[in-house]
């Protein structure tokens, strides 16, 4: 099953966008080939530029400050694991203390006078090559174990920020169960009655080849899937569709 998810806000919005850039970091750091590294570094300095349009640490932090009061109040239902809670509790904790605890993310990356310069001539178009930087390129054709090492020192101060964000977003994402719908000539809509969610998660099987587009607001859930036709744009669907929904808040 291939899964799609929605952000019914702007701030868990730019959550998913910050993990987006996360794995696509963690994935190209790795890479032998110093091309895939510098699309880790492009990536990192990504992130960089949101935490500096915004406050992005301290949002995380008062999301996880909300969950945990949200949670805490879990303790006079019946049923309720409380080794599993005072688990989940202590996490969340942690990962706000160390948040907390933290100066200006990534300053380290800001007081390289050489990764400052980096960062600009990334941005230009081949603004990062042999021509233009030959430092740069330099660095790219050191042994691999050298290269890695500093870029995990550069990603290391950005480490709370991921586990704070990763945190948040699994507490959001295992809030709700799975139920399995169908979509009626393609459409699906659910009225809600003034109650809202922050997050919508739609599976769907592969073979049908077919995408949803979603919207969602505190009248109503609103999805309708589409198909890309040989220019690939998106054409709706009208045969009925099986799905699984899952629906998000806390």
């Amino acid at each position: 099953m291939i899964l799609y998810e929605y952000p019914c806000n702007e701030r868990v919005r730019a959550l998913l966008r910050v993990e987006h850039l996360f794995d696509r970091l963690f994935f190209f750091v790795e890479g032998a080939d110093a091309r895939h590294q510098q699309v880790a570094v492009a990536t990192l300095f990504d992130v960089l530029d949101i935490c500096d349009r915004t406050d992005l640490r301290g949002s995380i932090v008062q999301d996880l400050e909300r969950q945990r009061s949200a949670l805490g109040a879990l303790r006079q239902h019946p049923g309720v694991d409380s080794g599993t809670l005072d688990t989940l509790l202590d996490e969340i904790q942690a990962s706000s203390t160390e948040l907390g605890s933290q100066g200006r993310v990534g300053q380290i990356l800001r007081d390289n006078e050489w990764l400052a310069s980096l960062r600009g001539r990334i941005a230009v178009p081949g603004g990062s090559s042999q021509v233009d930087m030959p430092s740069y390129y330099s660095w790219q054709i050191k042994p691999y174990d050298d290269r890695l090492q500093d870029l995990k020192q550069w990603i290391s101060p950005f480490l709370p920020l991921y586990k704070g964000l990763s945190l948040c977003l699994r507490l959001l994402r295992d809030s709700s169960d799975i139920v399995d719908l169908e979509a009626k000539q393609g459409a699906y809509q659910e009225m809600l009655s003034g109650k809202t969610f922050q997050m919508l998660r739609v599976w769907v099987d592969p073979d049908l080849r077919v995408f949803p587009e979603m919207s969602a607001n505190k009248y109503v859930i609103w999805i309708r899937f589409a198909a890309q036709d040989s220019d690939l744009k998106p054409q709706p669907v009208t045969r009925d569709v099986p799905f699984k929904l899952a629906r998000c808040n806390v």
